[in-house]
């Protein structure tokens, strides 16, 4: 038969064991899981703070870095004031030398002023004049079909519009006479030039080296002179330009501007040139206008 005397005090004993067992399992959980949130905010921290240093040495090192450049350009800053003092002596030594007396830097700054408004109208009547030449060129070379191209050739060089002729377009072979196919040609250029009126027009007469049989042309001179006055007075009499404005030349077979050992190149050279510049009456009367300097 069992005690049951002996076996109740084991009972309680065993089941106060199991209890105590439960809460020491619960604490020791807890205090596990405080312990890893806190390792991990310490690796955090030591990560942030490992971080901070490497930030700070950079730090440093800008700091450097901009403390070498503030004591150079602090050199430097001595150095131009030292430089500035000497030229401040000299020009003062300059000023109370001179035997003159005091300069007058009031009419000295005018007179700089003057010449620079002076050089400013100059620049813009330059440029000015530049943009009407390139308007000049464009409008004659939209003008022209494709097959007037091909005798015909527009240049600006150096602020002056040059249009060159082939004589096999102008003139009818070994003469001077305009030809029928060049009417249509010169009243092109006719038009461009009768609508720029500021411009002084040259027509000049260039040859190959081939002299001229001919009665009436005793050699290239005359008939380079003659081929430029027969477009001077097609310009004035068939297409109305102002004869004031033209003035005809010949340069005979002397500016060439090819090779006249070749049949190509005497071909360039066969040419008539229509020159369109600025009035030079308007160059010389910006000249006048120059401010005086004393």
């Amino acid at each position: 038969m069992i005690n049951t005397r002996r076996i109740l005090p084991i009972t309680i004993l065993l089941g106060g064991l199991l209890a105590t067992s439960c809460v020491s399992n619960k604490k020791f959980t807890t205090l596990n899981g405080q312990y890893n949130e806190l390792d991990g905010k310490y690796k955090a921290l030591t990560a942030q703070y490992q971080q901070g240093q490497l930030d700070l040495t950079d730090s440093r090192a800008k700091v450097r870095s901009l403390e070498d450049q503030l004591e150079n350009e602090r050199r430097n800053n001595v150095t131009l004031k030292e430089a500035y003092l000497k030229l401040q002596n000299t020009l003062d030594n300059s000023i109370a030398q001179n035997s003159q007396g005091n300069v007058n830097i009031s009419k000295l700054v005018d007179e700089i002023n003057a010449s620079n408004k002076y050089i400013q109208h100059l620049v813009n009547t330059k440029n000015k004049s530049d943009s009407l030449n390139m308007v000049l060129t464009n409008n004659l070379t939209r003008s022209l079909s494709r097959e007037e191209m091909r005798d015909v050739d527009v240049q600006v060089l150096k602020g002056v519009v040059y249009i060159s002729l082939s004589d096999n377009m102008l003139y009818k072979s070994g003469s001077y006479e305009i030809s029928d196919k060049a009417g249509e040609t010169l009243s092109k250029i006719a038009k461009i030039i009768t609508d720029y009126k500021d411009y002084e027009v040259l027509i000049e007469g260039n040859t190959d080296t081939d002299p001229i049989s001919k009665p009436n042309i005793r050699n290239n001179w005359d008939l380079s002179t003659l081929r430029a006055s027969s477009v001077v007075q097609a310009l004035q009499n068939t297409y109305g330009v102002d004869p004031k404005r033209l003035t005809a030349g010949g340069r005979g077979e002397y500016n060439p501007i090819a090779d006249n050992s070749t049949a190509n190149g005497k071909a360039r050279n066969r040419r008539t040139q229509i020159i369109i510049t600025p009035k030079l009456d308007q160059f010389m009367e910006l000249i006048d206008k120059a401010p005086e300097t004393k």
